[in-house]
């Protein structure tokens, strides 16, 4: 068979039209000293800030340290396969998080790996944890009440929906008590909640994990959890991947609630990973930055206006102090981020009072604008009815004759204090919430024994859930309480308080 040139040469052309040249160039790096989770890697000249790196074997790093003559490199896996010389290649992409409802319910690590044995997590959209937040113009006032279910913060220190509300206080205080109570509280209110765990015991987290699914809180839940055990880069990267979960629901138009757990063990994760990259110190050992490590993790709380589709992130971190001093580098640091805090009270907690929050030094700076009327109405003389009784408290102590106004007001305190605790584990709608306080601040349970309140505040309930349905459903509705509405209430909890009292009397 003969060949023909003008056959083959047409053949040839096309061939050649279609070959393409592909060069793939790859920026690379030596690994010059490793250990303690950190790595110093020579070359990666064009590599970006918190750009993820694959070092031989797998291992991920993220670029922390941009140096003359070395990047300094933070690991976020095992260390024990990398030496030194080993090569170390750019990835081009920086850490995410996988996002979106396939992660209700779920436990994952600082990387959005599962932790819970529920198999893997089928999320097909990602976010990055560092953020960009909300500007001005894309923000609205927060108007909306975001309600914990505990009295004393729902009527004197209310939090709205975007807003940024410190919880503070010494170990053991009931921090972690108040942030479950105020999940629980969101069951049937379409606000999607985020737990984020830093650097505690994971028997902690298990407790945590427990008690949400116990009361049905888990459907609406996400856990984050970076315990004490995980490294301190993933301690380092938990809130950010909590907050990138809760942007998810942010920017679809819903509502979130996110709860760092908490941001002191963060900035001591922060020092650490700063201090063995050799980075200058600075008060408290802490790096320059530490305020900014803070700032733009809760600055991307915000309530997006209307336009983008009016969702909401809700941001409740939680501080621990030594010996009550809230003066210290990190909690002043925060407070002064933070829209307002809940000081919980070592004395107050040791003396019964729980929640034990201390009224005086805890503020709401902008949730009273997102306050129901009704509440507003009753909680503005609850304030002022608690400040007066602590005054006239100190002066008690020298055991000066009182007149019968002063008694009065003491009375009327203690019951109101009494009035304020709480089980843990039971949050009470705001209705019913206005019904107890309506009832101690127009003086129905000064002459209740102040031993009988809780027993007083638990019966008022069922009666009025038997007898007088309607009137919590009109608080619910009006959200005012007018003067016809004070009539009735005034009715209802009289003959409560009649039969009440005979019952005690007997």
């Amino acid at each position: 068979m003969a060949i023909r040139p003008e056959e083959i040469t047409p053949i040839i052309k096309r061939e050649l039209e279609k070959y393409k040249v592909r060069l793939r160039v790859d920026s690379t790096g030596t690994v010059l000293q490793v250990g303690d989770d950190i790595a110093i890697i020579y070359g990666l000249d064009d590599v970006m800030m918190g750009e993820l790196v694959q070092f031989t074997g797998g291992t991920i790093g993220i670029v922390f340290n941009l140096e003359e003559e070395s990047v300094g490199v933070v690991m976020l896996g095992s260390e024990k396969n990398i030496k030194e010389g080993d090569v170390v290649k750019r990835t081009g992409k920086i850490a995410q998080m996988p996002v979106g409802d396939a992660l209700i319910g779920r436990v994952v690590n600082a990387l959005g790996k599962p932790i819970d044995g529920k198999g893997p997590v089928d999320a097909h959209k990602f976010r990055p944890l560092e953020a960009k937040a909300p500007g001005v113009v894309e923000r609205q006032p927060v108007k909306e009440p975001l309600l914990t279910g505990i009295k004393a913060i729902d009527s004197m220190i209310p939090i709205g929906r975007g807003q940024r509300e410190l919880i503070i206080a010494d170990r053991q205080i009931g921090k972690t008590a108040i942030a479950i109570d105020t999940i629980i509280n969101q069951k049937g209110k379409g606000v999607y909640c985020i737990y984020v765990a830093i650097g505690q015991k994971m028997s902690n987290i298990v407790a945590v994990t427990e008690t949400l699914k116990e009361h049905g809180a888990m459907e609406y839940t996400t856990i984050v959890s970076a315990s004490a055990r995980a490294q301190a880069s993933l301690q380092y990267l938990a809130p950010y991947a909590g907050c990138a979960v809760a942007e998810e629901f942010l920017y679809s138009g819903r509502h979130a609630l996110v709860i760092y757990d908490d941001l002191s063990k963060h900035a001591q994760a922060y020092r650490q990973l700063s201090l063995l990259l050799r980075r200058p110190p600075g008060r408290e050992a802490y790096p320059g930055d530490i305020f900014y490590l803070h700032s733009r993790l809760l600055e991307r709380a915000a309530k997006l206006t209307d336009e983008l589709g009016s969702g909401s992130l809700t941001a409740l971190p939680i501080i621990e102090t030594q010996a009550g001093d809230i003066t210290s580098y990190i909690p002043t640091n925060v407070i002064s981020i933070t829209d307002g805090q809940i000081y919980l009270e070592t004395d107050l907690f040791y003396a019964g009072t729980r929640p034990a929050i201390n009224v005086g030094l805890s503020v709401s700076r902008v949730g009273g604008n997102a306050q129901t009327k009704a509440m507003k109405q009753v909680a503005g003389r609850l304030r002022l009815d608690l400040a007066q009784y602590r005054e006239l408290a100190v002066f008690t102590q020298f055991g000066s004759e009182l007149d019968k106004t002063t008694q009065a007001q003491l009375a009327r305190g203690e019951h109101m204090v009494e009035i304020l605790k709480q089980a843990q584990y039971a949050p009470i709608s705001v209705t019913k919430q206005v019904m107890i306080i309506y009832a101690g601040i127009n003086g129905f349970l000064d002459d209740v024994p102040v031993g009988a309140v809780r027993k007083f505040e638990a019966d008022l309930y069922s009666y009025m859930d038997r007898n007088y349905k309607e009137i919590e459903h009109e608080i619910a509705k009006k959200n005012e309480l007018t003067d016809e509405l004070r009539e009735k209430l005034d009715k209802a909890i009289a003959a409560f308080k009649a039969e009440f009292m005979a019952r005690i009397v007997a």
